[in-house]
């Protein structure tokens, strides 16, 4: 199913283009936050050369990035890149933890508010969506928000 707004993500390679696609969009469109949920990040392109690109033209003044994890314990050895360019942005990021869901529970958001989100509701299978619409962007945020209730700083 494809929409304007709705695009279903059904394959790995989709999930990552509608990775890259948020984080393009969150740059051109200067969004104020950004909120990337997952159990532990290892399956997201954040090391790659061009989404840093657009995550520094996305971080400028006046901009969050939050990331909820159930563990950061590989994160430094999947996404040295994305280690390298927190160390410059790291008054923009902010990254937290969530150990008191049961694992494979964490789901795997990325969220600009009032803007986008992308989804995946089977992380094994790449089962997901990637939408514009204000109720998919409410329903996601108040995914995280149940989450981040339960969190501490980390990493």
């Amino acid at each position: 199913m494809t929409t304007e707004s709705r695009t279903l993500i059904t394959t790995r390679n989709e999930f990552h283009d509608a990775l890259r696609w948020a984080f393009e969009q969150a740059a051109q469109q200067g969004c104020r936050e950004l909120w990337l949920v997952d159990g532990d990040f290892g399956d997201w392109p954040l090391a790659e050369k061009a989404v840093l690109e657009q995550l520094t033209a996305w971080a400028q003044s006046h901009r969050r990035m939050t990331l909820i994890a159930q563990s950061f314990d590989d994160f430094a050895r999947r996404h040295p890149r994305w280690v390298e360019w927190r160390r410059q942005w790291s008054h923009v990021v902010h990254c937290r933890t969530n150990t008191e869901l049961e694992s494979g529970r964490m789901p795997t958001i990325l969220l600009a508010p009032g803007l986008l989100m992308v989804r995946l509701s089977d992380a094994v299978h790449h089962r997901g969506i990637r939408s514009t619409e204000p109720a998919d962007l409410l329903q996601v945020r108040e995914t995280i928000d149940a989450v981040l209730q339960r969190s501490e700083e980390a990493f």
